[in-house]
């Protein structure tokens, strides 16, 4: 082992290859990164690579840096790193790319300031950094006796070369390749085979590739499983001593009904000034995980789990997360408590937080929890008869949290969400939009409260965290909802949270609601991982981590580790500092593979909905215009299914588009689409190979789709319910709680 390449992480061995030039291999994602120079191991042949102090420079003499992002028509976009919003992009002509591909880092020289007569601000790349595409995923065509790939991506140039030859393989099956060579003037891109999914035109095979594109692996290394199969089944003794020791205590766990992972519990009774007495129990997964070992190093790669559809890909293995670190009941568990002492009016007053041992009392679910709450099953009450009453006590403490978070700011959003349910085979056969009840509230209230206290409990010592963050919308995004306000006769004059709320709030129960959270959504950032506290916005909070779901997010447990130090005494001198400067690594690593989670499920889930909708073509349904584009609508239905009704099917010889507005506006003063207008469709036609979805107007003809541009899409929405909670949690299993 040597230094893993920039930006890599995990196990990664360093091969020399018979034409001396040399090879990383990631032991873990069982793949080559890429090709390096021979006699420069950190250069990629033919990349341009430059060290910071370089780009630094190339800065300072008036050149630019950033990350390409083009579009299938020829033309892209350089997104500056520093910079701030849409405004700052430049605009990147038809062959003025230098060979850079979409996602590349690059740097570029400024052609065209713009600013007079709308002209637009332009640049040309003059050398690639750090090339995004190692792999590429795509269809294999046969050209002149020989195999090519047609990228999936209508962003990547193609088709490339196939260098491999495989038997079996066949032009129409879903593969992915190995970039040797980005092309030139001369020589078209080449690449190597590595992985065959499948038929180009089944769904697995889509999944698959998707997954693969995604560096999202179903498998474990067998040395990561072969720690997991060595962990205890039961607590030992030995674990237990110096704990605080919470196994006669009254808890409970609160899950979906297909759960397995149950890694939160929690516990409610009153002290003797009446006072609550929450206590937030979340599964030791760092001491069953220890630092640098394999289980580690995959968890870190992984970042966090991937839920689709009826399937996960868990970040730790089932040994674990189903297991020993599965707060299964009645049976001994090792855990980090915080228990919180609260007022009536939900003001945390006191905590403490420790290493534990707990048993809990009766595994939940959510269903059973608010039948219970809604007195609705006599049955139920009297074989949970024990636990009712604190059952009870904790819907009400919920009320009051979540009273007390509205007051101070925090945003009240949509927090419906839509699933794709399957049947045994794993064949959609419905998609259904979710409310959370009562339960469900109360365990994402004493989350949210959890994750605070450690937070600020951290931030007040002076200790390192992986923090939560989430800033407030950018000047250019709350410019932008601004104009879309304005024909609706809203006047928003700061996007803060207060006000924003005041917006929901008015907007409720009126014609144009759905579109004003919608628009409201749009504005907000994501929320991202970092090593320093700048609060939470949608949250209104100080300060906030993920302290409450180890098994399945990273950062969770870096944030166990912190605090198991600190309570052990070793938080200081080198173990602080080392902890300190991997908190930073962590918080840039799950970022990115949160990020990539979310793109790999959100594209995924498209592949079932379309093969859900193939099945409804010719039907009618009314929807709800969830995205405006030059080139159609995006019309999201009931259910969350969301397809395209392109502007070639729509009444009249042409329209105009506004990207200020979203509207679209038939030329001639006409009909005019708007963003939340609601607008019945007839489905056209649906493919689960791609998960394009296209819808008509009743009466009419889908008329043959063109190459869409693979342009920006700040003119989108987020998609569906479980993107909008993204807002401040990663998401999560279909029907588990959203922290």
């Amino acid at each position: 082992e040597k230094n893993p390449p920039p930006g890599g992480g995990g196990r990664f061995l360093y091969l020399s290859m018979p034409d001396e030039t040399k090879l990383w291999y990631n032991s873990s994602r069982r793949r080559a990164c890429g090709r390096r120079h021979p006699e420069h191991p950190g250069r990629r042949a033919g990349v341009r690579k430059k060290g910071n102090d370089d780009m630094k420079q190339d800065k300072q003499a008036g050149g630019l840096a950033g990350i390409y992002q083009a579009t299938s028509r020829g033309f892209g976009f350089l997104v500056p790193e520093d910079g701030g919003g849409r405004e700052d992009d430049w605009f990147i002509p038809p062959r003025a790319e230098g060979g850079a591909w979409h996602g590349d880092r690059v740097l570029a020289r400024p052609e065209d300031e713009g600013g007079e007569e709308g002209r637009r601000r332009t640049a040309r790349i003059t050398a690639v950094v750090e090339r995004a595409n190692k792999t590429v995923t795509g269809v294999l065509v046969r050209h002149n006796r020989g195999l090519w790939l047609r990228p999936d991506s209508d962003r990547l140039p193609g088709p490339i070369q196939v260098l491999t030859k495989r038997k079996g393989v066949r032009a129409g099956d879903r593969a992915a390749v190995a970039m040797t060579s980005f092309g030139s003037a001369k020589h078209p891109p080449m690449g190597t085979l590595r992985e065959v999914f499948g038929p180009a035109g089944d769904r697995a095979s889509a999944v698959a590739a998707l997954l693969y594109q995604y560096e999202i692996d179903r498998e474990f290394p067998d040395a990561v499983m072969l720690e997991a199969k060595a962990a205890p089944q039961a607590v030992e003794e030995s674990a237990v001593a110096g704990r605080l020791d919470l196994r006669d205590k009254v808890m409970i766990t609160i899950d979906g009904a297909s759960s397995k992972d149950l890694d939160d519990a929690v516990s409610l009774e009153r002290d003797g000034l009446g006072r609550w007495v929450l206590g937030v129990h979340i599964a030791d997964v760092s001491h069953y995980v220890r630092p640098g070992s394999a289980l580690d190093l995959e968890a870190w790669e992984r970042g966090t789990s991937v839920y689709f559809a009826d399937q996960v890909v868990p970040m730790l293995p089932r040994e674990l997360s189903n297991g020993i670190c599965s707060l299964n009941p009645r049976v001994d568990r090792l855990a980090l408590s915080c228990v919180m002492t609260l007022t009536p009016e939900g003001e945390v007053v006191d905590h403490t937080i420790a290493k534990s041992v707990i048993r809990t009392t009766e595994r939940m679910t959510y269903e059973d929890c608010n039948a219970l709450l809604a007195h609705s099953d006599p049955a139920l009450a009297e074989r949970y008869a024990r636990i009712l009453p604190m059952l009870e006590d904790m819907a009400a403490l919920s009320r009051v949290l979540e009273g007390r978070r509205r007051r101070r700011g925090a945003l009240e959003l949509d927090t419906r969400e839509s699933y794709v349910v399957c049947d045994e085979s794993g064949t959609p056969v419905d998609v259904v939009l979710r409310t959370p009840g009562i339960s469900e509230g109360l365990i994402e209230s004493f989350m949210l409260a959890a994750n605070e206290c450690v937070a600020e409990h951290l931030n007040r010592l002076d200790k390192p965290c992986v923090y939560r963050v989430h800033e407030k919308p950018s000047t250019d995004k709350a410019e932008t909802l601004r104009a879309m306000l304005a024909p609706l006769g809203y006047d928003l004059k700061e996007a803060d949270g207060p006000s924003l709320q005041k917006l929901l709030d008015t907007a409720k129960g009126k014609p144009e609601e759905a579109a004003v959270s919608m628009m409201v959504l749009r504005s907000l950032m994501k929320a991202r991982y970092d090593g320093e506290n700048l609060g939470h916005f949608g949250l209104a909070a100080k300060y906030y981590c993920h302290f409450t779901s180890p098994i399945r997010r990273y950062p969770d447990l870096m944030v166990h580790r912190i605090l198991t130090a600190l309570l052990d005494g070793r938080l200081s001198g080198g173990v602080e500092r080392r902890l300190a400067a991997a908190v930073q690594k962590a918080a840039v690593q799950s970022s990115q593979r949160e990020l990539a989670a979310q793109s790999a499920e959100r594209e995924i889930e498209k592949r079932y909905m379309a093969e859900f909708m193939a099945g409804h073509v010719g039907e009618t349904f009314a929807g709800t215009v969830s995205g405006v584009t030059r080139f159609g609508l995006f019309v999201l239905l009931p259910g969350g299914v969301e397809g395209l009704l392109g502007v070639e099917a729509l009444p009249g010889r042409g329209y105009r588009y506004d990207e200020t507005r979203l509207t679209l506006t038939e030329e001639g003063g006409g009909t005019a689409y708007t963003f939340g207008m609601p607008l019945e469709v007839v489905c056209a036609a649906a493919d689960p190979a791609t998960g394009q979805i296209d819808f008509v107007l009743p009466g009419g003809q889908l008329a043959p789709r063109p190459t869409r541009p693979a342009e920006r899409r700040e003119e989108m929405p987020p998609r569906r319910g479980k993107d909008r909670r993204a807002m401040h949690v990663p998401k999560g299993r279909k029907g588990r709680k959203k922290r």
